[in-house]
């Protein structure tokens, strides 16, 4: 819920630009999945965003391929409002893959080891939140609800770009962002 407004604002800066980012709307990922509850999330989306704001649906891929996933979620939800400009990333495996992708700029935040470095093939590591958490102190564990913004705000968005996932989150802000819109 923090994290990613952190994210699309520091993507948006990067390219020059500044957004308007409503209230994110979250519904956990089995309940999303539902039939009507990426409807009523994609509506009330629609509504908190005026009537030229566009859509960003991001989630976890988890073990589903976002290659897959996403085309099928993009269509539910043009189809809900075709009215609107919407997009569908999928971080694959989690959002925490794409701070093992940029491991060395966390390396020392939020107990991180300072002599971290980013693993290859970031994408293939199921479990990005227990990566993190082994690379912490003894005691100490990688906590979404208190790192994730933090390390959001932190980590090397470039480096990141390596990870297709988000590389492509990326890519959907840019054509966003050039085609004049200011609400996401």
């Amino acid at each position: 819920m923090e994290a990613v407004p952190h994210l699309v604002h520091r993507i948006a800066a990067d390219l020059g630009h500044a957004v308007h980012i409503p209230r994110p709307i979250r519904v956990k990922r089995d309940r999303f999945l539902k039939p009507g509850e990426l409807e009523r999330a994609v509506e009330l989306a629609a509504r908190q965003a005026g009537t030229d704001g566009s859509i960003l649906i991001l989630l976890d891929a988890d073990d589903d391929c976002p290659a897959e996933l996403a085309p099928q979620l993009l269509d539910r939800a043009q189809q809900t409002r075709p009215d609107r400009r919407i997009f569908t990333d999928l971080a694959k495996s989690e959002y925490e893959s794409w701070f093992l992708a940029a491991a060395e700029s966390i390396a020392g935040a939020r107990g991180v080891a300072d002599s971290v470095t980013s693993p290859p093939d970031v994408e293939s590591i199921r479990d990005a939140k227990g990566w993190l958490s082994a690379r912490m102190p003894p005691g100490r564990s990688y906590r979404p609800t208190l790192d994730q913004a933090a390390l959001s705000a932190r980590f090397d968005l470039a480096a990141a770009r390596k990870a297709p996932s988000f590389d492509k989150l990326w890519r959907d802000l840019a054509s966003l962002l050039r085609d004049d819109s200011n609400k996401v």
